[in-house]
């Protein structure tokens, strides 16, 4: 019976997943998880059968390729190396990426969604600050590279340094220091790189700013502002928290341009409908990690 139950909720699943599929005229994959190292295998592995999978079907049924993707993340983050190599993944596969977020992408998986042609979010969706998380050599713990650089760097500007900071930097430990410092510039220069190439391709015309509105942007300008959208993000004085939610408004506020779909109904129905089963069922059984896609049965 148990076994019944849980092949029904599948299917329905499924279903919602294809029309979901057929209204963003993408394919379309979940993907629940920290993006770490333990994760890739499987995320190359399952994109490339459900991009061979699509093309397979619409070439049998004479339809043209999609070699569209969309991309329901639901993430508290990770490494920016292992965000770097699943954007090759993908990029590899599919010429346009649509990151869909009804619930959280964070640190991370805020850098990934950087990456995409659109980013799909509602007022209930939020991305984060960006701030990789790093495995530690010596232990393998996962450290919040922003974060103790951070808190160095606070230490190291006081004036009069107490006893208490004098044993923290005594006690700080340099190649960590290093390691923190790359993973936090190669955030920057990820989210800096992705955005000019794919964010804002099709930003040909200032549309905002009354003093340049209807004059062409210049490539040059689309690379400032990546630096200062990357800069705000990697701005841990500004948010104060790791965990800091940052909604549309907030990411409006730095000028992010995001396809909120909060009054479009069909839209927000279909994600609505395909995410919170989906995700119910990955609650209810306890799983860390877990794809799907109507593709892979």
């Amino acid at each position: 019976m148990a076994d019944l139950f849980e092949s029904s909720i599948m299917n329905l699943i499924d279903n919602r997943a294809s029309k979901l599929e057929n209204e963003l005229n993408a394919d379309v994959i979940f993907y629940h998880g920290p993006i770490l190292s333990y994760c890739f295998q499987h995320f190359r592995d399952f994109v490339e059968e459900v991009s061979e999978k699509s093309k397979k079907n619409r070439n049998v049924s004479g339809q043209s390729e999609r070699n569209s993707l969309a991309l329901i993340l639901r993430t508290g983050g990770g490494s920016a190396e292992i965000t770097e190599r699943m954007v090759d993944v993908i990029r590899y596969h599919y010429q346009k990426v649509y990151f869909v977020v009804p619930e959280m992408a964070m640190s991370a998986g805020t850098i990934l969604c950087m990456s995409g042609d659109k980013i799909y979010m509602d007022y209930s969706s939020s991305l984060g600050p960006i701030d990789p998380q790093v495995q530690l050599p010596d232990t393998g713990e996962l450290v919040p590279a922003l974060g103790y650089i951070d808190k160095v760097s606070e230490i190291e500007n006081k004036d009069n340094l107490s006893q208490y900071d004098v044993i923290m930097l005594k006690t700080i430990d340099l190649a960590k220091l290093a390691l923190f410092e790359q993973a936090k510039d190669l955030s920057i220069d990820l989210l800096k790189d992705w955005l000019v190439k794919y964010k804002f391709k099709d930003w040909t015309v200032h549309r905002t700013d009354t003093n340049k509105r209807g004059n062409q942007v210049t490539y040059e300008e689309k690379v400032e502002r990546a630096e200062q959208i990357a800069t705000d993000l990697a701005n841990h004085k500004k948010w104060r928290s790791h965990g800091r939610s940052l909604d549309i408004n907030k990411l409006k506020e730095l000028r992010i341009e995001i396809d909120d779909y909060s009054d479009n109904e069909n839209l927000r129905k279909c994600i609505r409908e395909y995410n919170d089963p989906l995700t119910g069922y990955i609650d209810r059984t306890k799983q860390q990690f877990y794809m799907h896609s109507p593709w892979i049965s």
